[in-house]
């Protein structure tokens, strides 16, 4: 089967930005009111500013001039954007596996290949650096994206090992891959702290799992359903 670039774009582009869309609206719910409500617990002590960067009670820097999109259908339509174009991202990811493997999709089989970018993309990373809400101490910015990026990479090899190759010593070293990140670690704060409560750190946790879920499971669908459709 040969796929043309264009129809390849094509079908990310759609499934992308329907699972985009889905992404915001599901986030709308739970995930985003959660993330307001952290951010009022976010003090200000600093009373001498002049409007530019100052220091949070979270010991972080603060840039007052630096835009942010204000609440409501600003910030909707900012985050909307960014999952859309986020979505585009795995979208062309997934469908370059596809051609290397030579697979022809539907949905059903996309939901497989939707899974699978939830839990290489999603659970594995979580696994050692769970979803944080704004207030909460955090280890060197560096030092998570280096073990998030090993992380995906040794799942995402790892999962590709265990479900595309028969030879038994390679499905071993797929598992071995795959534990890798978490037996070496993920880096961690000296000291664990967060200025939310602990019920809304949970309750943001549970919501971003659930968001994810469905964001991955649509993705893939949809990319299966445009995929048998327009990918010929």
């Amino acid at each position: 089967m040969t796929v043309s670039l264009k129809n390849l774009f094509a079908v990310a582009a759609l499934s992308s930005l329907l699972a985009g869309i889905l992404l915001t609206l599901v986030q709308q719910f739970q995930v985003i009111p959660a993330i307001i409500e952290a951010e009022s617990y976010e003090q200000t002590p600093v009373t001498e500013h002049d409007g530019a960067a100052h220091d949070t009670a979270d010991g972080h820097v603060h840039d007052d001039t630096a835009w942010a999109p204000q609440d409501g259908l600003q910030r909707t339509l900012s985050t909307a954007a960014a999952n859309v174009v986020i979505a585009l991202g795995f979208a062309l990811l997934m469908g370059a596996a596809v051609i290397l493997k030579g697979i022809k999709l539907n949905w059903r089989s996309g939901l497989l290949w939707g899974l699978a970018g939830y839990a290489v993309f999603f659970v594995a990373p979580s696994l050692g650096l769970h979803p944080e809400l704004p207030g909460t101490e955090a280890a060197n910015f560096q030092l998570r994206q280096y073990w998030w990026l090993a992380t995906v990479a040794c799942s995402a090899t790892g999962l590709a090992l265990l479900v595309f190759n028969p030879r038994v010593v390679l499905k071993v070293l797929g598992m071995s891959l795959i534990l890798m990140p978490h037996v070496a670690g993920a880096p961690q704060p000296d000291v664990h702290s967060a200025l939310a409560p602990a019920d809304l750190i949970q309750r943001f946790i549970i919501a971003t799992i659930i968001a994810n879920a469905i964001f991955w499971l649509a993705l893939g669908g949809l990319y299966g359903f445009f995929h048998q459709k327009l990918a010929h």
